[in-house]
């Protein structure tokens, strides 16, 4: 079997069946290949102008007989600069306690294991897992949870650490995100970490710069503007840094057809942009005041479902058009407001004054 590690051009790489081989030059397959549809790719990023990473991690996904799930949405960084920018934005230093989520071969986790971090890795994939504990077997300063991270009891995994630490009396808040998550899931991640302010000063991320940009950019009166907008800033402030376009390889599947037929597994480099985002993510104290926030986004859910209907229609299940109408008028909103017409602190007080009616 011709070795994960050998050194590509950018065109193509086909593991026909169980077998991986490389082709050498470009052919009239290539643009039919990298025209698979988005739903059947799985990436990851490549530096070309750091052959060691690319060689390591591809050494490590070969002595596993591994390459990138798509279920999975893996995608594996090879670029240490970009590692590096990650640690650097978050300031990691000495003594930090780290949540990684999906470590993948261990490149990320290597350089916060470097700065002084002590790191919880979360990974789904059991290969994955296993790969990362032996290759940190030497530390103490690295536990790995083989654990789905959207199902898993992060609190108490984060709470028993920092306990651990003596780090819960004096400076809970010292605790840190910083992952290159599967793309498939940042929504998810970000809906589960912002809460926990308590617990974390601050969540970067390395994510799509397609998904960033829905999750932070979109302002009032943007055709974009969803709940997850008022989400995340009813918990964090955030920042958002782009980066360059970067190299990625893909992972796909076709049928070979000849005699006999084969399924392959390709990767095909492309390039993707991408983005770090850091959310600042606020104490509880710091929240909004609200009398339930659990009440508050059930309203902003409810406002969103007829999103170009009025708010004395949207919410017209949860009260009357003449409730909401005062509300409307107290908040010093117009009676025909709609939800994408409303900030943050428009629906807290249009929350507020609803729920003291």
């Amino acid at each position: 079997m011709v070795s994960l590690i050998q050194s590509f051009p950018p065109y193509l790489i086909a593991a026909v069946a169980s077998n991986w081989r490389i082709q050498d030059k470009p052919s009239s397959s290539y643009s039919a290949l990298t025209s698979f549809p988005k739903h059947r790719r799985t990436s990851f990023i490549v530096s070309a102008a750091n052959p060691d990473d690319y060689h390591a991690t591809l050494k490590a996904l070969n002595s596993r007989n591994r390459f990138p799930r798509k279920s999975l949405g893996q995608h594996y960084m090879l670029n240490s600069t970009v590692n590096e920018q990650l640690v650097s934005v978050a300031n990691v230093k000495n003594g930090d306690l780290v949540l990684e989520i999906g470590p993948g071969t261990g490149s990320l986790t290597n350089v916060l294991i470097v700065a002084g971090a002590t790191v919880l890795a979360i990974e789904k994939d059991p290969h994955m897992a296993a790969l990362v504990k032996e290759r940190f077997a030497d530390t103490d300063r690295l536990k790995v949870l083989e654990e789905d991270f959207t199902r898993c009891h992060i609190r108490s995994h984060m709470l028993s650490l920092l306990e651990g630490q003596n780090l819960a009396a004096s400076d809970i808040r010292r605790a840190k995100v910083v992952a290159n998550i599967p793309f498939n899931i940042s929504k998810d991640v970000v809906k589960q970490l912002l809460p926990m302010g308590d617990i974390f000063s601050e969540v970067v991320l390395l994510l799509q710069d397609e998904a960033a940009l829905r999750l932070v950019e979109p302002s009032s009166k943007s055709s974009e503007y969803r709940p997850i907008n008022v989400f995340v800033k009813f918990y964090s402030e955030w920042q958002f840094m782009p980066l360059m376009a970067v190299n990625t390889v893909y992972c796909s599947e076709m049928w070979v057809f000849g005699s006999p037929k084969v399924r392959c597994n390709i990767l095909v480099l492309t390039q993707v942009d991408a983005a770090v985002v850091t959310f600042k993510l606020k104490h509880p104290s710091e929240y909004p005041s609200v009398p339930s926030i659990e009440s508050f986004f059930s309203l902003v859910h409810s406002a969103f479902n007829g999103k170009r209907k009025m708010l004395r229609k949207t919410l017209q299940h949860m009260f009357t058009s003449s409730e909401i109408e005062a509300a409307l008028d107290g908040a010093g909103l117009p009676a025909t407001s709609r939800p994408d017409e409303l900030t943050l602190d428009d629906f807290v007080k249009l929350h507020n004054s609803l729920a003291s009616s």
